[in-house]
């Protein structure tokens, strides 16, 4: 009651009486009586004559909102892998950009799973490495449980299957899971959908259309001998450094 009647004492200009309550020096005619207070202000800041303007309305109405994508982030990288009779040669760059802007020449793109298996990074720095630590930490585990390592397939299946829980709710990861087990070589390509696919090569980034063109001509030499597949490897990620303006820093390579 006490609150009542406080709020009737508060909202006494409110009632259906207001308009007889209104102040009667109040101008009667609002718009030409009431005092003009605009002298004080700046010629550049005052209004200018006439009647104000009256915006025309966007293409999609007042109401609706605008077609189309939203805000785009921008990645770019140059990561691949490629298997030869020797093995598994990984090759990538080291430059993480946001949007436009060269954020670091020194990225390590290239994260440890395993004693025999490594995954490489392309999209989200975060997302991949932390996705990635996650898979080597269960690995580990199995490795302890089942006293042998785990396989390439079942790390790339258990990355898959884990990523897939979020898809669709912005992850931004295309990694290449490559290693040696007791089958030989193996090379998986995994992406944000839970997209897992095998394969003999794989160039994965902003640049991967540059190191396509080079791994093409050169796979067929690169088995003749590590050096050479390591050679090739790198000459596909100069390439897509030199076309690819998301691309660059140094070349890093590895090999197993």
């Amino acid at each position: 009651m006490a609150l009542a009647s406080v709020l009737r004492a508060e909202l006494a200009e409110f009632s259906p009486n207001f308009p007889k309550n209104f102040p009667k020096n109040f101008p009667k005619n609002f718009p030409e009586d009431f005092p003009d207070d605009s002298e004080g202000i700046p010629e550049i800041l005052r209004d200018p004559p006439g009647p104000p303007r009256v915006l025309a309305a966007p293409p999609w109405g007042f109401e609706a909102e605008p077609e189309g994508p939203g805000l785009q982030i921008l990645h770019g990288t140059t990561t691949l892998a490629f298997k030869t009779p020797h093995g598994v040669t990984v090759a990538v760059d080291s430059r993480a950009t946001a949007g436009s802007y060269i954020a670091s020449q020194s990225v390590r793109k290239v994260l440890p799973i395993g004693g025999r298996m490594l995954g490489t990074m392309a999209g989200g720095a975060a997302d991949c490495a932390f996705w990635q630590r996650l898979v080597a930490r269960q690995c580990r585990v199995q490795e302890l449980r089942n006293k042998e390592p785990v396989s390439v397939a079942a790390a790339s299946k258990l990355l898959a299957n884990l990523v897939y829980q979020y898809k669709g709710l912005g992850l931004s990861l295309g990694t290449m899971l490559c290693g040696w087990d007791k089958r030989g070589p193996g090379l998986y390509y995994v992406d944000s959908e839970g997209q897992r696919v095998a394969g003999a090569a794989f160039a994965v980034g902003s640049g991967s259309s540059y190191a396509y063109g080079v791994l093409d001509r050169g796979l067929a030499a690169a088995a003749r001998s590590e050096e050479a597949a390591c050679e090739l490897a790198r000459r596909a990620i100069a390439q897509a450094a030199h076309r690819d303006a998301y691309s660059g820093g140094r070349t890093g390579d590895a090999r197993g």
